[in-house]
């Protein structure tokens, strides 16, 4: 005789001890990767709360729960802590481009020293000297254990304001006029703002001036909603040592209306201005330039410099934002690739060729690799430009596809180089580079998480992690870039 089983009654639900809308009071503990405040309430919930700070006790209003934590605003800051600033913007309330004015710039640096530190020790299982120290200290990690990585204090800088010399704003239409500035935090609601002290004050006035000179005849901002009007972004690109501007106006649409009186007063207005550039996109999505790029007037590229190199920028050529920066993070990656002046070096994800110019002037020869054909174009011309040419080897495609048949044709490599996008390595490349086993790696990070993933990866392959150094690039947001020393240690 079966018999049937029983069905067990459902789990009690497991209710969170706050409630939506309920006003509770929290001790912020710590930072998350977002710039929330962690807060910890009475019976102990976890709540995060934008703009609340570690050592304060706060009033927070209850936005959103979950079992093990919830999102609250802050409504009161009841104890202040030591590193709260008062942000100078007057927008930055509203605004979602910065996450941190209201924390002390020494603090942001050690802050960003030590997600880098929580990723190696969590993701990647690494060992950091003076980890225990590192959240609380001011050189963040002073007392080193033997045998770790060494973790430095992040290189700030000595003016965290106006470093941005591009800028990519949103348009959009109100019954004024046309607006334009970043997104209110988790929206697309555009905050409409003059002026950005984390841009160039180039990039304000270009901004400021397309906004009202457009306006002034006629062109109507593009509509995510109806896929109607035609503006929907406004780039520019600056040279921070050239002066050199570029104007680029993504449109949903080719015909631009009145066109010869809008490049006639941009021109007249804009001081500096080297190209106008229209950039197409007619597709329904968030991507902001479309495929088809056209010069209205003026030249194809702009000119800056990093250090001593000379680079031809395009409307879409991916060149970092903070060139002051910049210059650091590359000095850094060119000090771990050890160079004497004969050794073979391979840059993947090579982009316009920024760091394998640099290395090519103390390398005997540097290849480089990119998948975006572009890009890889204006590799080639940058070379050209320094004078360089017959010290580079540029290739298109896969960096895990073209690496292996460099190899193939004898290419070995002494310094490879990798300075990969936000989701890190391809599993293959990281395979290829501990079968080719080059004496260093050198690797560049926009993200902490997928640099330790891949480092202990590279750890298993039979590689050794030495030292890293965290770079701030993006004062006052939550990003922070990263060079890692990698040496091979056999096996």
């Amino acid at each position: 005789m079966n018999r049937m089983k029983r069905k067990k009654p459902p789990a009690a639900a497991v209710q969170a001890p706050v409630a939506v809308g309920q006003l509770v009071e929290a001790d912020v503990v710590g930072i998350g990767h977002d710039g929330e405040g962690v807060g910890r309430t009475r019976d102990g919930y976890t709540l995060f709360i934008r703009g609340a700070l570690p050592g304060e006790k706060v009033l927070a209003r209850v936005e959103h729960v979950k079992k093990q934590y919830g999102y609250a605003a802050l409504a009161q800051v009841q104890v202040q802590g030591a590193d709260r600033v008062e942000p100078p913007c007057p927008i930055y309330a509203e605004c979602g481009g910065c996450q941190l004015q209201h924390l002390s710039y020494e603090a942001q640096l050690r802050w960003k020293r030590q997600l880098v530190v929580d990723a190696l020790e969590r993701i990647g299982k690494l060992t950091v000297q003076g980890s225990g120290a590192a959240g609380a200290g001011a050189d963040g990690g002073s007392e080193a254990q033997a045998g770790g990585v060494t973790v430095h204090p992040t290189l700030g800088m000595a003016e965290p304001w106006r470093y941005r010399n591009k800028a990519q704003v949103p348009i959009g239409q109100e019954q004024g006029g046309l607006v334009g500035g970043f997104y209110a935090q988790g929206t697309h609601r555009i905050i409409d703002m003059d002026d950005c002290l984390i841009q160039h004050e180039k990039n304000d006035d270009v901004v400021r001036k397309v906004k009202r000179v457009a306006g002034e005849l006629g062109i109507r901002a593009y509509d995510e909603g109806t896929g109607r009007g035609l503006l929907r972004h406004v780039v520019v690109k600056v040279g921070f040592r050239t002066g050199d501007v570029m104007i680029v106006l993504v449109t949903n649409g080719e015909k631009i209306q009145r066109v010869d009186e809008l490049l006639g007063l941009l021109r007249e207005e804009i001081p500096g201005v080297k190209s106008i550039v229209q950039n197409i996109n007619t597709v329904q999505t968030n991507v902001i330039f479309g495929d088809r790029t056209v010069v209205l007037w003026g030249e194809e590229y702009i000119r800056d410099y990093i250090g001593d190199v000379q680079f031809a920028i395009s409307a879409r050529s991916f060149y970092q934002v903070n060139p002051v920066q910049t210059e650091v993070l590359y000095g850094k990656a060119l000090d771990y690739a050890g160079l004497t002046g004969g050794e073979t070096v391979i840059d993947a994800y090579c982009g316009i060729g920024t760091i394998s110019l640099f290395l090519a002037r103390q390398a005997g020869h540097v290849y480089g690799v990119e998948i975006v054909r572009d890009a890889i174009a204006d590799a080639r011309r940058n070379a050209e430009l320094n004078e360089l040419s017959s010290r580079v080897t540029f290739e298109a495609g896969p960096a895990e596809e073209v690496i292996p048949a460099w190899r193939r044709q004898g290419v070995s490599a002494d310094v490879i180089v990798v300075d990969p996008p936000r989701k890190g390595c391809d599993a293959a490349l990281l395979s290829t580079i501990g079968e080719m086993a080059p004496r260093r790696v050198v690797y560049v990070s926009c993200n902490p998480a997928t640099l330790a993933r891949d480092l202990r990866v590279l750890e298993d392959a039979g590689y050794r992690t030495v030292e890293v150094q965290p770079v701030d690039m993006f004062p006052h947001t939550v990003h922070v870039e990263s060079v890692a020393l990698l040496v091979w240690n056999g096996k």
